[in-house]
């Protein structure tokens, strides 16, 4: 399943509905197939995504021992590439952040 960030400020981001939902809880949003962030709500949505993305590049620092594995797991059980929390975030960050200085929502599966 694949679910579409859109907002009249930028062009839509989408994204697999596992990695999607995920980072509708990081910002507190409930993960469901649809939503919005408010204007009001951006701004700790931005704040909530960017502390994420911090945390996980600094993991992502620690010695190679504790380095990431290069596959994850999906979510009907099959194996894709491992990508980081950072990088899946970063297009998400962006639209938030061209929203807020529009003024204008982030809304999901409508």
């Amino acid at each position: 399943m694949l679910i579409t960030f859109k907002s009249k400020a930028s062009g839509d981001v989408i994204m697999f509905g596992d990695v999607a939902k995920r980072l509708m809880e990081v910002m507190g949003k409930s993960p469901d197939d649809q939503g919005i962030v408010t204007v009001e709500q951006l701004p700790d949505a931005l704040a909530r995504l960017k502390e994420a993305v911090a945390e996980d590049k600094a993991q992502q620092a620690q010695p190679e021992e504790d380095a990431p594995p290069q596959v994850e797991k999906t979510s009907d059980g099959g194996q894709r590439e491992f990508v980081s929390l950072a990088r899946r975030a970063t297009p998400l960050i962006e639209l938030l952040e061209y929203s807020l200085k529009a003024k204008v929502p982030v809304v999901w599966g409508v």
